[in-house]
């Protein structure tokens, strides 16, 4: 059974741990300090002995495609060229780094952001299909607004490129790895999805065809980055609504099936993700984030995304309701990852609502029973363990979870799940802890040098 010390291979590629910080929104941006920024975020991460660093989600083109402001672009091999600062560092501590890439797709800004949609208004989503129904409502209630660009045939290949140029630069600027966004409900997760993908062609009208577009941009990033190694998340669209509100989804079997398939194709990890058809908080499952919403300072920058006060409140109140419907489950995806882990002999990564060392070793399957686990005869679930909004509370979390004291009590996280770091992002605000007493447990413990590695890196 392997611990969380332990190394693993990906790829060709070992890692020192099997601990990852997962792919998180930096809101770095691609201004002339944007490398900085990167760097803040993701060193803490890599000093504190975490052994592999996920650069989140990174728009493989110019312009569109972004989820949220702040975003980073890496279409422009120049500016990624500056990013061999960033991986140089990650790398002096030991550690690897592997590159996320994305497109929104009908998830982008200009789907939701009002202002964004007032500055750019020639510009398109990018759509697999037309929009269902139901997002088609959302439109009509002037929720959400729809103006897609169904990608043709051409331009799902001309994509796919995209997605190859923009690993081949990565791995010239040294990252170790591509990441692709596969959930999230991303462009990828909507070429997946059967609630998104209503093709006739090559790239739609069954399971199999609907995986064709991860199989062209693998051969893509083959082709141009190659054997690089080549991770993707598998969604499955289990919390996504009930029926009849929601008829055509990826059920738990679909996830595993796709995860098995991206392994005949030539994957070398897989991410299994439950997670929804639509952007909400199934992928931030945990507490409504009340401060956030009541922050004076950020009413005005809230108004202008959404488009108003009005708007405002109905998406707080949404907000509220997704908190009751996707309450916090301690690593919600053990079960998916468990069943897949069955079924291929490529790595599993597991991440979503894992808050313990405890947690992280009965994953693993080096014990059993601790902190959250009763069954210590189950096979692993996953072979390496990560953490996403942790380590905006903790950004040198490594350090408490890597070789603990043996006579200490098992250490876990200061990340309460309260979500009042997410909410301000949909401003361009950065990626932080806002939570005082969590900020005051941390001090304490960076007083304490608890965070200070004793080893050499």
């Amino acid at each position: 059974m392997a611990t969380l010390e332990d190394p693993i291979d990906i790829g060709g590629v070992t890692i020192p741990n099997r601990l990852y910080r997962a792919p998180l929104l930096e809101c770095a941006g691609n201004g002339p300090d944007a490398v900085d920024a990167l760097i803040d975020d993701l060193e803490p991460a890599a000093e504190s002995g975490v052994g592999l660093v996920c650069q989140g989600a990174t728009i493989v083109r110019g312009e569109g495609g972004c989820a949220a402001p702040g975003m980073t672009r890496v279409h422009d091999p120049a500016f990624v060229d500056r990013l061999s600062r960033l991986t140089d560092r990650i790398h002096d501590h030991g550690s690897r780094i592997v590159l996320q890439l994305e497109h929104g797709g009908l998830r982008s800004m200009e789907t939701w952001h009002a202002e964004y949609r007032r500055e750019h208004p020639d510009l398109a989503q990018l759509a697999v299909s037309q929009p269902p129904w139901q997002l088609r409502l959302l439109d009509r209630a002037g929720f959400l607004k729809y103006d897609p660009h169904v990608l043709t045939t051409a331009e799902v290949y001309d994509l796919a490129a995209d997605f190859g140029r923009a690993a081949a630069d990565g791995v010239d600027a040294g990252y170790d790895g591509i990441h692709l966004a596969g959930a999230n409900m991303g462009i990828v997760q909507q070429f997946l999805s059967p609630f998104y993908n209503r093709r006739d062609d090559e790239f739609g009208g069954s399971p199999e065809a609907r995986l064709n577009f991860l199989a062209v941009v693998h051969d893509e990033i083959r082709e141009r980055a190659g054997d690089v190694p080549l991770l993707t998340k598998v969604p499955a669209e289990t919390p996504a609504p009930p029926a009849p509100v929601v008829r055509r989804k990826l059920s738990l079997a679909d996830g595993i099936e796709i995860a098995r398939r991206l392994e005949r194709i030539g994957y070398d990890a897989v991410v299994p993700v439950q997670t929804s058809v639509v952007w909400d908080m199934s992928i931030v499952r945990g507490e409504y984030p009340e401060r956030a919403w009541d922050n004076d300072a950020l009413s005005e920058a809230y108004d202008v995304a959404f488009g108003g006060s009005t708007r405002r409140r109905l998406v707080a109140v949404a907000n509220r309701v997704q908190s009751l419907q996707y309450d916090f489950e301690p690593a919600w995806n053990e079960d998916f990852c468990r069943r897949v882990r069955e079924q291929v002999s490529i790595p599993v990564l597991a991440e979503g609502g894992i808050r313990g060392r405890g947690e992280m070793d009965r994953l693993l399957g080096s014990s059993g029973g601790a902190d959250g686990g009763e069954d210590s005869d189950a096979a692993p679930a996953c072979d390496m363990v990560g953490m996403a909004r942790p380590f905006y509370a903790e950004p040198r979390l490594g350090a408490r979870l890597l070789e603990p004291d043996s006579g200490a009590e098992t250490p876990r996280v200061l990340c309460e799940s309260c979500n009042n770091c997410t909410v301000p992002q949909v401003t361009g605000a950065p990626g932080i802890c806002r939570t005082p007493d969590v900020l005051e447990k941390r001090g304490e413990l960076e007083r304490a040098g608890v965070y200070d590695r004793t080893g050499d890196d």
